[in-house]
């Protein structure tokens, strides 16, 4: 029986442009540096403009450190919008330090957790679009490297977007691929030249690896722009993301095949997983993940660091090199992520150090134009759950920025 699904979904959408939004750290000693909106962890970092955002991250010391963030104002394509001045996007002081933080307790790795959030007593922020927020030791000059970067983006819904993902594609039906289509209706908004006023943005899991940017529309109308029939939103199906839980160190939690204590670090060896031949549902969060310990009230500071040991067991493959990813790895490809092949037991492994909670991941191989594929490693199957965000972005003809004024997110179905 041919199974195939159609979505439609009216939401807000908006333009973009040609560099990756990263949130990641740059030092090791700074780790799970998070953005929340909404105070949901599961939510993509995109939000409307007003609404709470959170930043936090773990210093891997009690020694305390005097952090202070700066806010940028970025373009669609992430480049910093150097046409707009600071007054315009921030009410209140940049440069501010962070002053909610808190020693770990009780834990085996020892670590500071800081936070803090928008809009706060210091700053509010203004404008509909893409941010950037650095974070800077106060020890040395804020001019220098930053330790980590944390983006986010701000909407004011000014454009509806309808989105459609079918298994029924350019390249094969109900097999292995996912077509989207989508249209962006005007409403409201005055657009006198689309082709030059508007930038779009398609993703696939939140990945940007292979995230279509840009594609220009092939069908035009009075009240707006639709992309249907191309063949550049094609994405391969993937499969299920695994998945594994550690709520308790002392205790195998979901996906976990055991707990080891090797001084001075506590490790968790998942089962081994290996490339799928049919497709098999499991329900996930698309690579997302949270923070979480049993019987913690306090997991951000409670909850304990350990290395996560990952394998995939296939004959060694041809080509590029194979990592595992989720949204917690700041960045693909990620070389503490780098998969190594044991040729004894036929296996690729990978330990990263992480913090207790449920955890999505996949594992990936990487191709010559750097896009993670997962054929080999977990196989494509059209029924894969997959989420699809589209951003539209808009500059009207003598603006000087590019405004977030529309977000569409759909979640396929396998039914």
């Amino acid at each position: 029986m041919k199974r195939h699904f159609l979505l439609l979904i009216f939401l807000c959408v908006c333009t973009y442009g040609l560099r990756a939004q990263l949130t990641r750290s740059f030092s090791e000693q700074i780790k799970t540096v998070r953005v929340v909106v909404n105070d949901d962890p599961l939510q993509p970092p995109v939000a409307r403009l007003g609404a709470p955002v959170e930043i936090s991250f773990d210093e891997l010391s009690h020694d305390y450190t005097r952090y202070i963030y700066k806010v940028e104002f970025c373009n669609a394509d992430w480049a910093p919008a150097t046409e707009v001045f600071e007054s315009d996007f921030l009410a209140g002081f940049n440069g501010q330090p962070i002053e909610d933080y808190e020693t770990s307790f009780n834990t085996t790795v020892l670590y500071t957790h800081y936070r803090f959030g928008f809009p706060n007593e210091d700053a509010r922020l203004l404008l509909p679009g893409n941010y950037r927020i650095r974070v800077y030791s106060d020890e040395r000059d804020a001019s220098e490297d930053p330790v980590l970067e944390a983006c986010f983006s701000l909407l004011k819904p000014e454009m509806s977007v309808s989105v459609n993902v079918s298994s029924n594609t350019d390249v094969d039906f109900n097999q292995t691929h996912q077509q989207v289509s989508y249209a962006v209706n005007y409403g409201q908004s005055r657009v006198v030249d689309p082709h030059r006023e508007l930038k779009t943005v398609v993703f696939q899991n939140r990945r940007w690896d292979n995230a279509v940017i840009n594609l220009p529309p092939n069908i035009q109308k009075a009240s707006g722009l639709e992309w249907d029939h191309r063949r550049e939103l094609i994405f391969s199906a993937g499969a299920e993301f695994h998945k594994f839980e550690i709520l308790n160190v002392q205790l195998n939690g979901m996906g976990v095949d055991r707990m080891l204590w090797v001084e001075p670090h506590r490790h968790a060896v998942l089962f081994p997983v290996q490339p799928q031949h049919n497709y098999t549902y499991d329900q996930d969060a698309n690579g997302s993940y949270i923070i979480r310990a049993y019987d913690d009230e306090s997991p951000e500071t409670q909850a304990e660091y350990l290395f996560v040991h990952f394998l995939l067991h296939t004959p060694r493959l041809a080509g590029g090199d194979v990592y595992v990813t989720g949204l917690w790895d700041d960045s693909f490809p990620n070389p503490q992520c780098l998969m190594s092949y044991d040729e004894s037991v036929g296996c690729y492994e990978c330990s990263v150090l992480l913090k207790q909670g449920y955890y999505n991941y996949q594992f990936r191989q990487l191709d010559d134009n750097g896009v993670g594929q997962t054929a080999r490693t977990e196989g494509d199957f059209y029924q894969t759950e997959n989420e699809y965000m589209v951003l539209v972005y808009h500059r009207p003809q003598g603006a000087r920025y590019d405004a977030l004024v529309g977000y569409a997110v759909v979640q396929t179905s396998n039914k």
